[in-house]
């Protein structure tokens, strides 16, 4: 018994005349077609968005845009990947009505559009809104880290940053002297003049942010904006907010902060411009108990849930009395003891945004209470100057609550990470290269949550009627 047998190569057929034949009327990539053709690229800031009179024709950017927006639904990020897909992938093939733009000119289209692309995925949240796939009720707020482009041999310890100054200066001076020997033999030079120059002013830049980094910390020498993770190499920090219908990401933003303490009010206002209604719910875990920014949400009707962790009495090997034993009377603005005595304002330490409380040193001498409370003279308290909201957002940090929290905003990490990234590395270097590839894949993320709800059709049909 023989093989499965093809067709010979000579063998004529009868294809399709067009290529729209190959393409279903619930494809994709007609949905793709249709959501960049409903936008206003002029008015979102897309570069090249009105073509000049005179010169050569750029592409247009809807379709550059269309073509990325494909990509990243199918793990193709690279500039050169698209340009091969363009050149033999039949979809892309209708989606761009045949064109090839090089990689050169894809690269370029996404390097000078990030704030674009930033509006145009918020432009497609607000067609979700319209189209009820977002509730707007709850919003689960999370990071996670992705990894930079650098390498984590670029990592500079505390320690080697002189020596590493040292190279770097050792090398500038050797390409000053590639293009002076340039000069002095009237171009005649094996070396590209042009292309020196290029890595002299990066050795330059590197220099600059090696001298600029914050003594005793660690810096990345060739991306000096990353923050250097832990086992992971230097990286940037994701922050995504989830709509708890139907999982969106709603907001997102990427800074070089090591952690979330910080980011709670910057994605509770972000999610707010996205949502149909001011007032909801904010849900994040405990690596975002932040009083201040808390309270200032919950000043513009945005209630928060989020666990606090207390640090413990560990003086005396744990065996003192807790500050949770301490009553604060706020008509008197001082803490009671468990014996009934009081604990008066003793300073504030603006850096810890705390008051502390502190007990005479007469009350607590003649107090019996005094061997299990403090070792010290007299026992001290302190109390963060956003107490009440810090209480208030722990109360409201339930056993339902965390739960949706986990449900909604776990599987978009995995999603973006893993079926959209293929790995949790950024192709482009910096804040603003990191923040545009995050855009596009959280647009591409969002599309595939839209036809996944809807289907392609009814997206398509709200498209365009949009």
């Amino acid at each position: 018994m023989g093989y499965v047998q093809g067709e010979s190569r000579a063998q004529g057929s009868l294809f399709p005349v067009s290529l729209d034949e190959l393409i279903g009327p619930d494809h994709v990539c007609r949905v793709i077609a249709a959501f960049v053709a409903t936008l206003d690229l002029a008015d979102l800031g897309f570069t090249k968005a009105r073509a000049k009179a005179t010169g050569r024709p750029p592409y247009d950017p809807r379709d550059l845009l269309a073509l990325y927006l494909y990509g990243y639904l199918n793990r193709v990020r690279s500039s050169r990947r698209l340009e091969r897909e363009c050149q033999r992938n039949v979809e892309v093939m209708w989606l761009l009505n045949r064109l090839v733009p090089d990689h050169k000119t894809i690269a370029e289209f996404r390097r000078c559009n990030g704030a674009a692309l930033k509006r145009a995925g918020a432009a497609f949240v607000q067609l979700c809104a319209r189209s009820g796939l977002v509730g707007g009720q709850w919003v689960a707020v999370d990071g996670t880290k992705f990894q930079a482009v650098a390498s984590p041999k670029a990592i500079v310890e505390p320690e080697q940053l002189a020596q590493t100054l040292q190279a770097l200066e050792q090398r500038m001076a050797q390409y000053l002297q590639e293009l002076d020997s340039g000069d002095t033999q009237d171009g005649a030079t094996a070396a590209d003049p042009q292309a020196v120059r290029a890595a002299l002013a990066e050795l330059q830049r590197q220099q600059q942010a090696l001298r600029q980094a914050t003594p005793g910390k660690r810096v990345v020498r060739t991306e000096p904006q990353a923050v250097v993770l832990r086992g992971k190499g230097a990286g940037y920090n994701v922050q995504t907010a989830v709509d708890a219908q139907h999982a969106i990401i709603v907001a997102h933003e990427v800074n070089a902060q090591a952690g979330d303490n910080a980011c709670l009010q910057a994605m509770g206002e972000a999610a707010a411009q996205a949502l149909p209604q001011p007032s909801f719910h904010v849900v994040a875990d405990a690596g975002y108990a932040n009083g201040e920014q808390a309270q200032a949400l919950q000043d513009q009707g945005i209630e928060v849930h989020v666990p606090v962790k207390r640090s413990v009495n560990n003086q005396g090997g744990g065996a003192l009395l807790d500050r949770q034993r301490f009553v604060y009377d706020a008509a008197r603005d001082a803490y009671v003891c468990p014996a009934g005595a009081l604990l008066h304002r003793k300073q504030v330490l603006k850096a810890d945004k705390a008051i502390v409380y502190a007990a005479s040193e007469h009350d607590c001498s003649a107090c019996l209470l005094k061997p299990r409370c403090t070792n010290a003279r007299r026992r001290l308290v302190s109390r963060h100057q956003f107490e009440e909201a810090l209480q208030r957002i722990h109360a409201q940090a339930t056993p339902e609550a965390m739960r949706l929290r986990r449900c909604t905003v776990e599987h978009p990490y995995a999603a973006l990470k893993y079926q959209i990234f293929e790995k949790p590395r950024f192709l482009l270097r910096g804040l603003a290269g990191a923040a545009t590839e995050i855009s596009l894949a959280t647009m591409a993320y969002n599309f595939k949550r839209a036809m996944n709800a809807l289907g392609p059709g009814a997206l398509m049909r709200a498209v365009r009627s949009a």
